[in-house]
């Protein structure tokens, strides 16, 4: 009987212990998810990747650790630049051009706090070209204010190491931006060309791309969705009078997500890709096409 009452009282305080360990979890599981999905552009890897901090919390000794937010954001940071190093080599078997997944960070209310530029979907494509370790060291201190000897200990780096990282990815990241319209402006670009993309008004089309547009279109191989970027506004504009049978039962709708406007195409009802464009002074120089079913959750939502 004495033994039985030992065996429910260890059994009692596992539990409580586990519930606690979850109750921590639970509290900084919106930043876990924050740091993988900026570093890896997928919701859907950045779930996995979270999860896999859980069961790495789950199993740890929890007893030693001080600061337990700051030690599970230590192991996502550190397990996003591995995940990040994978991914890119199995992005060399990805059908075609890989864009982001959007994510709309206003349905979160943590994820929605960040800070400024750092939640804008034009970051995350134009983090595609940092480093692993300048995409960390960016995302801890422009989305989450981290200090720089804590971004320092959470690599493991010395922190003049971290401000060089950080001051390069700053460099890469605004020789990306140049000007660019704001929201107000970029939605009626977007509004003006799906106009005409929609009417195969070819003269309003080249009227609105700049000289050297690019149309970049992620499908994973999906059928009819181009395999390479098309350049030049000529060629671009071609490419879309080409596209009359899309528009067959086509609805279009408008969302904000990501800093930007994007239209939302449905056909009977099922969301079949988003679009959305960037542009200079010269004219609309970026086309996105989102066709990989995969990443248009936030829309279906």
């Amino acid at each position: 009987m004495r033994l039985d009452c030992r065996v429910a009282t260890a059994e009692s305080e596992r539990r409580g212990d586990l519930d606690a360990a979850a109750a921590v979890f639970t509290d900084v599981r919106p930043r876990l998810f924050g740091i993988a999905y900026r570093m890896l552009g997928s919701a859907g890897e950045a779930e996995d990747l979270v999860q896999e901090v859980w069961l790495r919390w789950q199993a740890y000794d929890r007893d030693t650790v001080a600061e337990p937010g700051a030690f599970l954001a230590t192991i996502a940071t550190r397990l996003s630049i591995n995940a990040l190093k994978s991914a890119r080599v199995r992005r060399e078997t990805y059908i075609g051009p890989w864009l982001p997944e959007p994510v709309d960070t206003a349905a979160d209310p943590y994820l929605g706090a960040e800070r400024g530029e750092a939640l804008e979907y034009a970051t995350l494509l134009l983090m595609e070209r940092l480093s692993p370790n300048e995409r960390a060291a960016y995302v801890l201190r422009e989305a989450f204010d981290y200090a720089y000897d804590q971004i320092a200990e959470i690599i493991g780096t010395s922190t003049a190491a971290v401000r060089q990282l950080v001051s390069r990815a700053r460099r890469h990241i605004a020789d990306g931006r140049r000007s660019r319209p704001n929201r107000a402006g970029q939605r009626a670009l977007l509004e003006a060309f799906m106009a005409a993309a929609r009417s195969g008004d070819m003269v309003q089309l080249e009227r609105l791309l700049a000289a050297d547009v690019v149309n970049t279109s992620d499908g994973n191989g999906a059928v009819k969705v181009a395999r390479k970027p098309l350049v030049g506004a000529e060629r671009v504009a071609k490419f879309l009078k080409a596209l009359e049978w899309l528009w067959d039962d086509m609805e279009v709708d408008w969302t904000e997500l990501g800093g930007r406007t994007w239209a939302v195409l449905r056909q009977h009802g099922a969301v079949y890709a988003v679009i959305t464009v960037d542009a200079t002074d010269a004219g609309i120089d970026q086309i996105l096409w989102q066709v990989n079913q995969d990443k248009l959750s936030a829309f279906r939502d």
